[in-house]
């Protein structure tokens, strides 16, 4: 919209004074068909609107039409800056194309602030609803360009890098190095477009009123509270007061708390009933959480007198793993099957494609590559065990997306092989050792991860666990267990003869909801069958 058409319809409103204040509340807006997203002025703050999805990687962003208009009588000038699309959540070496960055563009009249854009903390998962700052790649006073990438984020899931979409300087840093649980939304940096506008951040606070608000919390605030009707009753005589004792809760009360307030008092291992609500109805609010723990109820130490102890801080992706598993304990009926495979043949076979892997230049085939093509290929046999439970229907996967747990000194991760049935014993011996290394180093990206069918799990080769039972990964419906390959003696081809061999056992941990017991068991066999007879997987 031109300066002339925004004037002109100015006219129809009552009192241009009335709409724009002295605190330059205006109407400008710009509109981007690209995003579906409006900016608007609010408080002398521009302010994006609008669910707009981050390009992919390298793809120039389109800018939003711009205008400059000057409102006499006001005693300023209203600027429309050419404003391009928000920041870029990339993945390490890759993009990320489906995260949101909350970024807001401060304007002043005054000769206090500048304009700025403050930068949020980004949501990069549907379960994410804090992050940490693993380091700064740009220092305060660093010219920033489109592409260049600002800091690392640690997610609940991996480490992901934060691009700039937008030239400027680096004026300040809210949450440096190491940061940690930094609220989704929470401001993490403000950016300046001139390079003298910098010192002017020196000292600069974001304001608490852009502070984030759970929707949990917002919903239980905006609740509607039912109007109380006082009725009239006859006068009485004067009773006489007895003092007000507050009682707690007993045992057996149900106590009523936000989700937030239930999960921050867990992780402080604050007693909800030692807790007092302020809520509608006395249910206990984050803000009461904190309250308390500000006035000194700290975590209780379950420990004996005397014992010496260090309390360890949970990571990220710790605390979405323990969340996880606990509800897949709690809410998938497990049931377990195991199968003691001889192994032979397999081991075998190995020693005979290693030294055609290493003449050719690849990586060595290890028994657990195996392990893996072999469920890869039962699972297309028996596409039953493929599947997700989706409460009113049984999702049936036709790609097998095999997860293979590594663990790390960050934790567990499950990257995945994808169309494991249809890849070679080299190209998969090729992708584990890839991204086993990428979890080790702590760069896996969503892609690496997402969208596993199946997992395995194997803690026999590198710890010697022989038999174990692992907890389903959900949405998945199954995990293979694997332990270590020990010498037995097995009766011999002869009467009263004996020989020895090596047996591999696998357990398998099933949903009972989508597969039942024959089901299972009819995988296993296929498995076994793969395993002890391998050369079948080549046909």
């Amino acid at each position: 919209m031109s300066a002339a058409q925004l004037l002109r319809h100015s006219r129809k409103l009552p009192s241009l004074h009335n709409a724009l204040d002295c605190d330059r509340s205006g109407f400008v807006r710009h509109f981007s068909a690209a995003s579906g997203s409006f900016l608007t002025m609010e408080n002398g703050v521009e302010k994006r609107i609008g669910g707009a999805r981050f390009p992919q990687r390298n793809q120039p962003g389109k800018e939003l039409e711009t205008s400059k208009v000057s409102l006499g009588g006001l005693n300023g000038s209203y600027a429309c800056r050419r404003s391009p699309i928000p920041n870029t959540i990339t993945g390490l070496n890759g993009s990320l194309s489906c995260g949101q960055v909350a970024s807001v563009r401060s304007f002043s009249s005054s000769a206090e602030l500048p304009p700025h854009q403050e930068i949020g903390m980004p949501s990069l998962s549907p379960t994410m609803t804090e992050g940490n700052i693993a380091r700064w790649l740009k220092k305060e006073g660093d010219k920033v360009s489109p592409g260049e990438v600002l800091c690392e984020v640690e997610t609940d899931k991996a480490t992901v890098e934060m691009e700039c979409m937008e030239e400027g300087y680096l004026a300040k840093i809210i949450h440096a190095d190491g940061a940690k649980e930094i609220k989704v939304g929470e401001i993490i940096a403000v950016t300046v477009e001139e390079e003298g506008d910098i010192e002017k951040f020196k000292d600069y606070k974001p304001s608490t009123s852009a502070a984030p608000v759970a929707p949990s919390e917002l919903k239980a605030q905006s609740e509607p509270t039912e109007p109380k009707v006082e009725e009239k009753e006859p006068s009485k005589a004067p009773e006489p007061k007895a003092p007000r004792i507050e009682e707690a809760p007993r045992p057996g009360d149900r106590i009523f708390s936000s989700p937030l307030a239930r999960k921050l008092a867990e992780d402080n291992n604050v007693p909800l009933s030692s807790v007092k609500g302020t809520g509608p109805d006395g249910r206990i609010l984050k803000a009461d959480i904190e309250d308390y723990l500000a006035k000194g109820g700290r975590k209780e130490a379950l420990a004996a007198p005397g014992l010496s102890y260090t309390d360890v801080p949970n990571s990220q992706i710790r605390k979405v793993t323990a969340n996880r598993l606990l509800s897949s304990k709690q809410t998938i009926p497990h049931y377990y099957l195991t199968v003691d495979t001889h192994v032979d043949s397999l081991i075998k076979l190995r020693g005979e494609l290693n030294p055609l892997q290493e003449s050719s230049g690849g990586k060595k085939i290890s028994i657990n590559d195996l392990v893996i093509k072999a469920a890869a290929l039962a699972l297309r046999k028996v596409p039953q065990c493929n599947s997700s439970w989706m409460n009113d229907f049984i999702r049936q996967y036709h790609n097998v997306n095999i997860n293979v747990a590594v663990q790390t000194e960050h934790g567990l991760f499950v990257p995945v092989i994808r169309d494991a049935d249809k890849k070679g014993l080299g190209t998969i011996a090729e992708e584990v050792k890839q991204l086993a290394q990428r979890a080790r180093d702590n760069s896996l990206k969503p892609e690496d991860y997402e969208g596993g069918t199946f997992t395995i799990s194997n803690l026999g080769g590198p710890f010697g666990i022989r038999q174990f039972c692992a907890i389903v990964n959900p949405p998945q419906s199954a995990v293979l267990a694997i332990g270590s390959a020990e010498r037995r003696v097995i009766p011999g081809s002869a009467n009263g003869q004996y020989e020895f061999g090596s047996f591999m056992s696998a357990t398998m941990s099933c949903d009972h909801r989508v597969i039942d017991g024959a089901i299972g068991a009819e995988f296993l066999k296929a498995f076994k069958g793969y395993i002890e007879n391998p050369t079948s997987m080549f046909l």
